[in-house]
């Protein structure tokens, strides 16, 4: 069974430094892709940014380009977000996503249904 565990949530000020972590417990390298994801209460989940493994692409929201970072560890699995100059409208609760098989274009990164496997989520707080 797939599993994603999270780590790396918590509070910072604005203008502040955090890094998220995922591992997946169980993975297969076809047509891998993972991402990462936020909500605000009363919003929809939107794609914050994501690697496609087979293609070594990564692919960004508008609001995230220039100050967080996806990356990946094969060797243990786990995928990254360094989130740096934090803002208070980066507020949000995170989840990590897997996805396995299919071909999706890179356009289809942000949509939530080409993710079959989440993780609980962690909240990241940032004041101002």
């Amino acid at each position: 069974q797939v599993q994603l565990v999270e780590s790396g949530g918590g509070s910072v000020q604005a203008g502040g430094s955090l890094r998220l972590s995922c591992t997946i417990t169980r993975s297969t390298s076809s047509s891998r892709r993972m991402a990462w994801f936020r909500q605000v209460p009363g919003k929809e989940r939107e794609g914050v940014a994501a690697i496609y493994f087979d293609r070594g692409s990564t692919y960004y929201a508008d609001s995230v380009t220039g100050r967080f970072t996806v990356s990946q560890d094969n060797v243990q699995n786990t995928l990254y977000l360094q989130m740096n100059r934090l803002k208070p409208e980066d507020t949000a609760k995170y989840y990590c996503a897997a996805g396995f098989g299919g071909s999706y274009g890179g356009g289809w990164w942000s949509h939530a249904a080409i993710y079959a496997y989440w993780g609980q989520g962690m909240q990241v707080t940032v004041s101002s």
